[in-house]
């Protein structure tokens, strides 16, 4: 049965994705910034966003941990128009998986107008034909696999990024050293499968909800997507503490029947740990299931993507559950057709 529903094998992706990070650092090896920049702007919409999402926390946790790197600051660009941080020494970094995303196209328009400094990061597509063009380097993401989606690719983007700022100075060369992330990541993924099959049974019919602390909130926002996009069912996130001061007055008067994913952080602060199993008891005694779920220890690039990586199965089987083939996204192509 599982075959029948997932026509493009999101499973086989699943279990690749610890290749991904040699595959990223080995396509960004030969970009050169030749200018000054201390922060940069990642424009992308969808999949192609979520990396910079994650590169927020990693660059904040790496720059902790090295007297000599200053963090980068690192801003998003989700419209058609550059926000002001684009300017003044920033490196405008381009991202669209397809290489065909009108509201990012728009934005790189904007950015060679303004002849800022960029580069794009694509896998074809009027992305890369601009770079050529206008003499913008560019990183071409491969694509592993059939009907491959840019929700997937996130460990391409990540790896690339950081191989482009070790290559400027920004960050030291090991942090480009992902042999052992791989192994570790390899093996996680293949572990927590099970994991993933178990608890995508438990919302089955529920709507979920997915929380995390303050550093890792943008994770809680990516498990929301993976829903989404492969389970194709509603999903919502919010984070501690800011949630417990409004949205969770919500659960006063609910009007669906919601399940709570609680991501915990087992370095948060005190007060913030204390108030996972708090609020899971109090949407209890309202009748809403609620799971607290520790976020795996080690180094932070491996905490995230291990993490990601249970989203990944626990949408994955909820798409199955709900006989939908996780792959496709047809209502975005719909819309996209709609609007030409």
């Amino acid at each position: 049965m599982e075959q029948n529903i997932d026509k493009s094998n999101l499973r086989r992706v699943i279990l690749s994705i610890a290749d991904q990070f040699k595959e990223g650092i080995d396509i960004a090896k030969n970009i050169e910034i030749k200018i000054p920049f201390s922060r940069i702007m990642v424009s992308g919409m969808g999949g192609s966003a979520l990396h910079a999402n994650v590169l927020r926390i990693a660059l904040n946790d790496i720059a902790g941990r090295y007297d000599n790197y200053k963090a980068v600051s690192i801003y998003q660009n989700r419209f058609y128009e550059l926000p002001p941080e684009a300017y003044n020494e920033c490196l405008n970094i381009i991202c669209s998986h397809s290489g065909n995303t009108e509201e990012t196209i728009a934005s790189f328009e904007e950015a060679l107008d303004k002849e800022l400094p960029c580069i794009g990061i694509s896998a074809g597509g009027v992305i890369e034909k601009m770079c050529k063009e206008n003499d913008v380097p560019h990183v071409k993401l491969p694509i592993p696999f059939e009907n491959f989606q840019p929700r997937m690719a996130t460990g391409h983007f990540v790896a690339a990024i950081l191989q482009i700022l070790v290559s400027a100075g920004k960050l030291p060369e090991e942090v480009a050293e992902m042999e052992e992330l791989s192994n570790e990541l390899r093996k996680t993924v293949q572990e927590m499968e099970e994991q993933g099959k178990e608890l995508a049974k438990t919302l089955v019919g529920k709507t979920p909800v997915v929380y995390a602390s303050t550093k890792f909130k943008s994770l809680a926002m990516i498990w929301k997507i993976k829903i989404n996009e492969n389970s194709k069912t509603p999903a919502f996130w919010n984070y501690f503490p800011e949630l417990n001061h409004n949205e969770f007055v919500g659960f006063s008067n609910p009007q669906a029947q919601f399940h709570v994913l609680m991501l915990k952080n087992s370095e948060d602060h005190p007060r913030d740990l204390l108030r996972y199993d708090v609020t899971a008891k109090f949407l209890k005694e309202r009748g809403i299931e609620a799971d607290i779920i520790d976020i795996p220890e080690g180094n932070i690039l491996y905490r995230i993507f291990a993490t990601i990586a249970l989203a990944d199965w626990i949408s994955y089987y909820l798409a199955l559950e709900y006989d939908q083939d996780p792959t496709p996204v047809d209502m975005v192509e719909d819309l996209k057709k709609a609007l030409k």
